[in-house]
């Protein structure tokens, strides 16, 4: 699949990602995230492996829409226990 990520096109495909991922530990995930094999990868940590463009270069949502048109499971940033519940009174 052609896609774009910061103004330059890519021909990335679901196996050629699956590949690329294989082996990279997950960097700890505080916002937007994608599902690859059995591990949740930070989006950009995914862009910067298959794009090897600097993060800074593209954004978080373009490599979502690129990894959601490639079959992935992306999730939004991940919500914040609220302050105070659950604490001892």
């Amino acid at each position: 699949m052609r896609c774009v990520i910061a103004r330059y096109p890519f021909d990335l495909t679901r196996t050629g990602v699956l590949a690329s991922m294989k082996g990279v530990r997950p960097d700890l995930v505080t916002g937007e995230s994608v599902t690859i094999g059995r591990r949740r990868y930070p989006v950009k940590q995914v862009g910067l492996v298959i794009t090897r463009q600097d993060p800074r270069d593209f954004t978080a949502g373009e490599v979502t829409r690129a990894m959601t048109r490639l079959g992935f499971t992306c999730h939004d940033r991940p919500e914040a226990a609220p302050v105070g519940v659950g604490g001892p009174s």
